[in-house]
């Protein structure tokens, strides 16, 4: 039995808490890295991370949530949901290949440091962009701001999760704002022109 196998083995019998799918409340814990710590190799992730709309009895007042996920090569979906707005976040996303997709709440404030070839959704840019800080070379971390690091060789996507309604952006409603109201410009991305050499 390798190493892995054995690592997993003892994920699994340690109970459905950091689970790699499903609603995760995320609780303050005291003297640890992370609020939250998902690091799985052998499976997708599909997680909601629910932010407390409370702060806890011991949690300092600068104190963002700071939550981690990590995976190898397969897919991820991360989706950030709080109500209060005061919960800030801290979050890391690692893997080596995986595509992976974050749902940031519509009311992010702060940095987002991720790949160059990022993708964003139309709810993402009409709602979130504005206040994003989007790969400053030179930036301070705040506790007053929300922060995000995404590094994986795969894709990445960015989509919004609307605190107003609890659930994530209904994509044919934000495309329509996006065409008619054009709010925000898309953010420079890598684009790929090799489609037009065909044929």
């Amino acid at each position: 039995m390798s190493s892995s196998d054995h690592s997993m083995i003892s994920y699994e019998k340690q109970g459905l808490i950091h689970a790699p799918s499903g609603s995760h409340k995320v609780k303050y814990l005291a003297g640890e890295d992370w609020d939250f710590h998902l690091d799985i190799v052998h499976k997708p992730v599909d997680l909601s991370l629910v932010l407390p709309h409370y702060r806890a009895r011991n949690q300092p007042i600068e104190h963002r949530m700071g939550m981690f996920v990590g995976n190898e090569s397969h897919p991820m979906k991360v989706k950030v949901c709080r109500s209060y707005c005061r919960a800030k976040f801290d979050l890391e996303v690692r893997a080596s290949t995986s595509d992976i997709t974050i749902w940031l709440p519509s009311d992010f404030k702060g940095h987002i440091h991720c790949p160059k070839t990022t993708t964003f959704s139309a709810g993402f840019i009409n709602r979130v962009m504005g206040s994003v800080r989007l790969n400053e070379p030179h930036y301070e971390s705040s506790s007053e701001e929300d922060e995000v690091v995404v590094s994986t060789h795969g894709h990445v996507t960015f989509r919004m999760w609307d605190v107003q309604t609890s659930a994530p952006e209904n994509s044919q409603k934000e495309a329509f704002r996006r065409l008619f109201c054009c709010a925000h410009k898309t953010p420079e991305t890598a684009h790929d022109w090799d489609f037009l050499l065909e044929n």
